[in-house]
């Protein structure tokens, strides 16, 4: 272990160390800084844990991260991630969920075209007030065995160990499931197919039971979020040694926190004493710090505190 953390710290301490002391930039957001290829959706916000997978190395997700084809995005335990299509929708993507994303746009921001796959959890795919994109778009989402052929519309859906369901928000989808293809129209109507038995007709669904299901990828003040304009973070832990920071580093990002390293001048200028912080960025309040802060003390044990 010590072996692996100094080695990672080599790699990254050019980016750290200054005698006013500076953020580390993410591992992942480092890596993904430098794209061949245009720009296809990015990390709009967090409720953490969640990682990123990216040709079979996994990482803890951070705001601001780009979203690349073949990317696949996983959340843990009451978790939460915006994922926003360069064409400006949201992807939704509820607790212990993962997606697997997939396009090659050449002109993603005006015609968006590519794929979503919903291994497991729920999901949303929501436009908004985007009007100008709809028509221009194609995605086809596929939940579990069901796939639906989108051409600008709302929709939610998930896939666990009972069903794969799709419900139609708002617009137009076709769903494919065992060869045969459905097209829907109406609003709060959805598609189950039960594992293991034939899909049942389309349903209508009650806006108090939608209500239900759309909290399941919402993300609300006092959830703990990281957002692009968080100002505030948390300090999980205050080393004197580099051995005690990267351990409590490698423990976070590994638990699906994207802390970074911060160096700081322990002595006098030039003595070459050095203080270790490890942190989380971008909480969007001191409220969403605090909530946050909690959770990292009871899954991992630090005296985490909110500081801006």
């Amino acid at each position: 272990m010590r072996t692996k953390s100094l080695a990672k710290l080599r790699g990254f301490r050019w980016l750290l160390l200054t005698l006013s002391g500076c953020f580390a930039m993410p591992l992942l957001a480092a890596n993904s800084a430098v794209s061949q290829t245009v720009t296809q959706a990015g990390i709009e916000a967090v409720q953490m844990p969640a990682w990123l997978v990216r040709a079979g190395r996994v990482q803890p997700l951070a705001v601001g991260v780009e979203v690349k084809n073949g990317d696949r995005i996983r959340t843990g335990g009451a978790a939460r991630v915006y994922v926003k299509l360069a064409e400006g929708s949201i992807v939704k993507l509820g607790e212990n969920a993962e997606l697997g994303f997939y396009s090659r746009s050449l002109k993603p921001a005006s015609s968006f075209k590519g794929a979503l796959d919903v291994v497991k959890g729920a999901f949303r795919l929501t436009t908004g007030a985007l009007q100008k994109v709809r028509g221009q778009r194609e995605i086809d989402v596929r939940v579990g065995t069901a796939t639906a052929g989108i051409r600008g519309t709302d929709l939610w859906g998930k896939s666990d160990a009972e069903r794969d369901l799709i419900l139609l928000i708002e617009g137009r989808i076709e769903i494919k499931h065992a060869g045969k293809t459905l097209e829907m129209t109406e609003p709060l109507t959805y598609f189950a197919a039960p594992k293991g038995a034939p899909p049942q007709p389309v349903t209508p669904l009650d806006p108090e039971q939608f209500k239900l299901w759309a909290r399941e990828t919402e993300i609300l003040p006092g959830d703990g979020t990281a957002r692009r304009n968080g100002k505030w973070r948390v300090l999980l832990v205050q080393a004197t040694t580099q051995q005690e920071a990267l351990l409590a580093y490698d423990a976070a990002r590994g638990a699906g926190y994207a802390v970074q390293v911060r160096v700081l001048p322990a002595g006098a200028a030039g003595s070459g004493q050095w203080n270790y912080q490890v942190v989380l960025p971008q909480l969007v309040s001191e409220q969403e710090a605090m909530v946050v802060a909690q959770k990292i003390k009871r899954q991992l044990g630090f005296a985490a505190v909110p500081e801006k």
